[in-house]
């Protein structure tokens, strides 16, 4: 009887010890899932928005926009870290043969800078909100206006943009056709800055979660 008791309590006490261990396991599971959520980001009105309470700061968001517009290749003109401030230089449109480029989107902007001299200008602005960090993107787009030059003649028909004749092609302007010419705003190109930030959206994803997978294998 006393044996059967002593086998009971052992048995009780080994039942004990392995839901105590599952529990354990389960808890140091789910607390491991919480911590490798990547961080939760938006894109709203030609802006991105992430929670701040992910370990992302404003020096994070700049390194990961200016390295998707280095890819696209912008060259940065300023990157203000205390203002949360990106512009770059005005990046040429993208010519066909030019594949591997990634500024046209869309047909249309396509069509257009291979027909024109476009060229765009990208501004990023990160700012705090609340508990979020905001990346507002404005892309200006623009073409270049060159002034028409008299045509008295069907012999001076090359000469109307620039200064060529009917056997030898130039890209010399005149001094009147470079004192006249000009670059004409064609307003925001939103296709452009939507495709931006989608881009910065996969980095920061991307990068947070390999770094939360570092954090992880070290402990």
């Amino acid at each position: 009887m006393q044996k059967n008791e002593m086998k009971q309590e052992r048995k009780s006490t080994y039942h004990l010890c392995k839901y105590t261990l599952m529990m354990c396991a389960l808890m140091a599971a789910g607390c491991t899932q919480q911590a490798s959520v990547p961080p939760r980001v938006k894109v709203q009105d030609s802006a991105l928005y992430v929670e701040r309470d992910q370990g992302i700061g404003t020096a994070d968001l700049m390194e990961a926009a200016e390295d998707v517009l280095a890819r696209m290749y912008f060259t940065i003109e300023k990157a203000d870290v205390d203002n949360g401030l990106i512009r770059t230089r005005p990046l040429p449109g993208a010519q066909f043969f030019e594949f591997w480029r990634s500024d046209n989107v869309g047909t249309d902007n396509s069509l257009a800078a291979n027909l024109h001299t476009i060229r765009r200008t990208v501004t990023l602005d990160i700012s705090q909100q609340d508990e979020e960090l905001r990346i507002g993107c404005e892309v200006q787009a623009q073409r270049l206006s060159l002034p028409e030059q008299q045509v008295s003649s069907s012999t001076r028909v090359s000469g109307m943009f620039s200064l060529s004749s009917p056997s030898l092609q130039r890209l010399k302007l005149n001094p009147k056709q470079k004192k006249e010419m000009a670059w004409i705003d064609l307003g925001r190109d939103s296709q452009l800055e939507a495709e931006i930030l989608k881009r910065i959206e996969t980095r920061i994803v991307r990068r947070t979660s390999h770094r939360l997978q570092m954090t992880e294998n070290q402990t």
